[in-house]
């Protein structure tokens, strides 16, 4: 089994609340729960208006699909101008199978 996550930093330039922060929040969530096939969740930054952190999951068996999954889903994000993305990392893990006793 394969999980790959992705951790996404965003500057909201504009943005002067948690109200308007939510929305973007809600939007991108939204856009991309129903494009993919993914978990998606705030992981940070909750209380900063003007920082949004976002975390995304994939679990597969493929490694080049689930990395062409994760692309495609930050190139997705970028494409949505919502917000300016700062810093993005992507790592898969790798764990092997249980021998049942």
């Amino acid at each position: 089994m394969k999980v790959v996550c992705c951790s996404i930093k965003f500057f909201l330039h504009g943005n002067n609340s948690l109200k308007g922060k939510r929305r973007i929040t809600k939007s991108i969530k939204d856009r991309v729960k129903n494009k993919f096939n993914i978990s998606i969740a705030e992981i940070g930054d909750q209380d900063v208006w003007q920082n949004l952190h976002i975390g995304i999951v994939a679990v597969g068996s493929d490694h080049k699909y689930l990395d062409g999954l994760m692309s495609k889903v930050v190139e997705s994000i970028d494409k949505m101008n919502l917000a300016e993305i700062t810093d993005c990392q992507i790592e898969t893990i790798h764990l092997g199978t249980l021998n049942p006793k």
